[in-house]
């Protein structure tokens, strides 16, 4: 009788054990799973995080280009208009279209590329992509974008004076006033937006976070 219920209590403590080992195995699966959709999760935020940005960054500097080929094409050149003054135009114009085209492309490239980034199976972390394929074309993106701004106000300034050019008795007045409102938004860029942003931007400091660094 002793030995029965021995056995018999021999055979539920395995069953318990055999219980618990099973539940901690599921357990241990189903905290797997958790974190693996965390990971997928933090990878789909990271490149929608970057794809927002990618997007703002191209559609500014598309527009921004839009608008200096407008100047370029439809603003009428007078016939005495200074050879310095012209030729000082054409270069700043294309200047601003030429960085705004490698700002946009650089853009829309590295977008595309990020969106065909596959964030189930994560072959290399988002973090490391970024920084080996993305980071160097979006910082000259960024350095672009930056350069023209400021070469698009100084059109912006130039242009007074091709507009102005054949109006004799107001034409001094006329376009230093359109180029001292140019020179005072260029130098507000420099001194706040530029200063504080475009520094930033470019430091390390706003460099994608890698949620799985130490």
């Amino acid at each position: 009788m002793a030995t029965g219920l021995f056995s018999l209590s021999a055979g539920m403590d395995m069953a318990d054990m055999a219980w618990e080992v099973k539940c901690r195995e599921e357990d241990m699966k189903q905290r797997a799973l958790e974190n693996e959709r965390r990971a997928i999760d933090d990878a789909r935020r990271c490149v929608d995080e970057k794809a927002q940005q990618l997007k703002a960054l191209s559609h500014q500097a598309a527009l921004i280009a839009g608008f200096s080929m407008i100047v370029l094409v439809e603003i009428q050149i007078p016939n005495d208009l200074n050879p310095g003054l012209l030729v000082t135009f054409g270069c700043a114009t294309a200047g601003v279209v030429s960085l705004m085209l490698i700002a946009m492309l650089n853009g829309t490239y590295i977008l595309v590329a990020i969106l065909r980034y596959d964030c189930v199976k994560r072959e290399t972390p988002f973090s490391d992509f970024w920084r080996k394929r993305c980071e160097s074309d979006w910082q000259l993106a960024l350095k672009a974008f930056g350069l023209g701004v400021p070469l698009f106000l100084c059109v912006l300034g130039i242009v007074g004076w091709v507009v102005f050019w054949d109006h004799e008795s107001g034409r001094i007045y006329a376009a230093a006033l359109v180029s001292s409102i140019a020179l005072v938004t260029l130098m507000f860029w420099f001194a706040h937006t530029d200063r504080k942003w475009g520094h930033f931007l470019m430091s390390p400091e706003a460099k994608l976070h890698n949620p799985n660094a130490a």
